[in-house]
């Protein structure tokens, strides 16, 4: 075999576009209203004229709603249990971390949207077509563990919410089972197109939003030392693995290909460089905006724990399991009981995320395998994944909260072991001309983005040597963590030497 056909892709180049598996059929987007000064724009200057047209909030309107599904990925159990051990254990001293980890988290969406926009593909699909049939499906296989670890922690957040609102009489497996049921929901619903979807996520958003804003009410935080804590930065040795667990679990692997697909909803020419333009344009004003709710949320439930139950014997104990109990013994029942109003927030946080994680699934699966399946049958093969190990999970655990917090804290390190085989991919395809055109980025675009990525990639890199050291012992176990280590670094160097000499598969066989 050839060394070109060796590195030959998942996908070799097609004449029949038809063939290959698309997010959305055209049929499936939403329509773009054209101005009447976009048709003379278009009569003046023709197909593939620059610069972007003025900004109209009906435009603004339109392409909302991308940004909101991926923002619920901020917003999911996993998030708010690091929300409130970080406002438990520190105080308000790490809100300033919380930020700025949120702001890159924005500019790394803010890639995989341009990605998305100016390719016509998300990065499943140029995961497939640009990598090797190997690293291709290595990818593949670590995008799916990442799913399915984030998957996990959302359904038993749902659960454990469930269990709240119903005083305890469903158990944990019982609101496992429910939970899996939003997958029939999510098929319901998008056969009434996306908008009615995004519709639905904004209402669950808003009930988040209402109940840790009240929550937030009921608290009556310190504004002098909310603000002092936003603006000046403060760490310490008690506090160092909270602050790198905040910026640990922003970043999620699924929703760095999710978002990328999402923005393909709408109907972009890819021949006028100026729709492009204003695509990326209002993608990044609705991500923004979409990233600011998603940190005042997470601003609320840090700051009700901090205000609760800072320098306290409990801080050190408080999980989501036993988080709504806390609040109610701190701060009693009021007009509504404020354990009705956690389990409501915590509720609406899991459904939500466990349909964007069925909806990310799919984008996944059909990205890299690029095979057509109904979308019920995928659907209910990626919400088998997480629901069947969720429900041994349930099984196992409901009686036991200390071994559900060991648990979580697996599945924290198995995505965080996920986040390099997305960031890199996506960084090196948003820099190459080959594959954006004129949209590529900058350098100085590439240095921060670049750096950003590198930070991120340390900040877990110690969670996991922190997290080993402390879990594993014994020759057989460190011998094989020693070995795993050595092929993930080795992986890693792989991503980052072919994105410095990239070529892409259409380029290698043209030249051939």
């Amino acid at each position: 075999m050839s060394r070109l056909e060796n590195d030959r892709p998942l996908l070799t180049d097609r004449n029949d576009e038809e063939e290959e598996e698309r997010a959305y059929d055209e049929t499936e987007k939403v329509h773009i209203v054209r101005d009447e000064d976009d048709n003379e724009r278009d009569l003046e200057y023709g197909v593939g004229c620059g610069g972007a047209p003025p900004f109209s909030w009906r435009k603004l309107w339109l392409f909302t709603g991308p940004g909101f599904l991926m923002s619920i990925a901020f917003l999911d159990p996993g998030n708010l249990e690091g929300d409130l051990q970080a406002g438990a254990v520190a105080g308000y001293s790490l809100l300033w971390l919380l930020m700025w980890a949120t702001a890159m988290g924005l500019l790394v969406q803010l890639l995989s949207a341009r990605l998305g926009v100016a390719t016509g593909r998300h990065l499943a699909e140029l995961c497939r077509e640009e990598y090797p049939t190997w690293a291709g499906m290595v990818l593949w296989i670590m995008a799916e563990l990442a799913l399915i670890g984030s998957d996990i922690q959302e359904v038993i957040g749902s659960a454990i919410a469930i269990k709240i609102l119903t005083n305890g009489i469903l158990p944990l497996w019982a609101g496992v089972v429910i939970t899996a049921l939003d997958c029939f929901v999510f098929l319901f619903l998008e056969n009434y197109g996306i908008r009615k979807l995004e519709a639905v996520f904004a209402v669950l958003i808003a009930t988040m939003a209402v109940s840790f804003a009240w929550m937030f009410g009921q608290a009556k935080p310190s504004g002098s030392e909310l603000l002092v804590g936003i603006l000046v930065p403060k760490l310490s040795s008690r506090t160092i693995q909270k602050a790198v667990g905040v910026v640990g679990c922003i970043i999620m692997p699924h929703n760095v290909f999710l978002h990328s697909a999402l923005v393909q909803s709408r109907e972009v020419d890819k021949r006028q460089k100026y729709r492009v333009q204003e695509a990326i344009n209002y993608y990044t004003i609705e991500s923004t905006l979409a990233l600011f709710v998603s940190f005042m949320i997470n601003l609320f439930v840090t700051t009700v724990f901090a205000k609760g139950f800072y320098n306290t014997d409990l801080a050190d104990s408080i999980g989501l399991v036993n988080a709504g109990q806390y609040l109610q013994d701190k701060y009693g029942g009021g007009v509504f009981p404020i354990l009705y109003i956690w389990g409501i927030g915590l509720l609406a946080a899991g459904q939500s995320s466990t349909i964007t994680g069925t909806y990310a699934g799919q984008f996944i699966m059909g990205g890299f395998l690029n095979f057509k399946m109904k979308k019920w049958v995928r659907a209910l093969i990626t919400r088998s994944c997480a629901i069947v190990p969720t429900i041994i999970v349930a099984l196992v655990f409901d009686s036991s909260e200390a071994t559900l917090d060991v648990l979580n804290e697996w599945l924290n390190v198995l995505q965080s072991i996920q986040i390099p085989f997305a960031l890199i991919p996506l960084l090196c395809l948003v820099s190459k001309e080959q594959i954006m055109g004129s949209f590529k980025i900058g350098p100085l675009y590439q240095t921060i983005a670049w750096l950003v990525a590198a930070l991120v990639i340390m900040i877990n890199g110690y969670l996991l040597l922190e997290f080993f050291s402390s879990e594993v012992s014994g020759v057989i176990y460190t011998g094989f963590v020693t070995l795993f280590t050595a092929s993930y670094g080795a992986f890693i160097v792989y991503l980052i030497a072919r994105g410095i000499n990239f070529t892409p598969w259409r380029v290698k066989a043209e030249s051939s």
